[in-house]
């Protein structure tokens, strides 16, 4: 017996915190009755989500993408509007989907993957698995704004984890600076945010790294499977300075 939404999660239908989602929506049903969080089945149940039988046979083989994700994508395994999804950019026939998220007009690093044990890894707060960002702002950043936002500044009413800002570059003539931030944290749309809090508008915004993962060999809409030792290393995260 296993709790329903590890199984979603193990079969690649979501990540375990999106099984999450489904169950606490009404959509997951076991035997055709709606299931709860922590409600565990068998290999005889029938789950459902949205009205479709899962396939409990399909293969369990995991697969691990990296993408450089562009501009104007959306990062989701289906879009009700009908924009392209990052899903749409790997030709892969297992389901997969996006370990955390960018927003559509955010560009980097993101990884894809039907391993929802390392996605909620990667994603659980407690883990704090490293996102670094690049920011093109316009102004030119000010000494005390960047130990602000190394302090924590406070977006939608939370103040944010300390973390490493560096200032890159800027340039008076175009009235911009370049400037980078390593968080742990993954709340909506908090880079840009953050700058918000300081009054800095965000022009361009890059995650340059997650965890120990960066796509400087990519291309633009470019992807690549993980090797097994950067899967490894990924499970590994924390471990080494325990």
């Amino acid at each position: 017996m296993e709790r329903v939404q590890k199984v979603i999660a193990n079969l690649g239908y979501a990540s375990r915190r999106g099984a999450e989602e489904l169950i606490k929506n009404g959509k997951v049903l076991i035997n055709d009755e709606v299931a709860s969080l922590g409600d565990k089945v068998s290999s005889s149940d029938v789950i459902k989500i949205d009205g479709v039988i899962i396939d409990k046979t399909k293969s369990n083989d995991k697969v691990y993408y990296l993408l450089n994700k562009p501009r104007f994508v959306v990062t989701t395994s289906k879009d009700e509007l009908g924009r392209k999804t990052v899903v749409d950019l790997i030709d892969e026939d297992k389901r997969i989907y996006p370990v955390g998220r960018l927003d559509y007009d955010t560009t980097g690093v993101l990884l894809l993957t039907n391993d929802g044990e390392l996605t909620n890894k990667l994603i659980h707060p407690k883990n704090k698995v490293e996102k670094v960002y690049l920011a093109k702002i316009k102004g030119i950043i000010k000494g005390v704004d960047i130990n602000k936002l190394k302090n924590g500044v406070f977006v939608d009413n939370k103040k944010t984890s300390p973390c490493r800002v560096k200032l890159k570059s800027f340039d008076k003539k175009t009235n911009t600076s370049m400037v980078e931030l390593t968080i742990h944290e993954g709340r909506n749309h908090q880079v840009k945010k953050m700058f918000e809090a300081i009054n800095y508008d965000v022009i361009k915004l890059t995650r340059i790294r997650f965890a120990n993962l960066d796509c400087k060999s990519l291309k633009s809409g470019e992807y690549r499977k993980l090797t097994p030792k950067e899967v490894k290393r990924l499970y590994n995260l924390g471990e080494d300075d325990a």
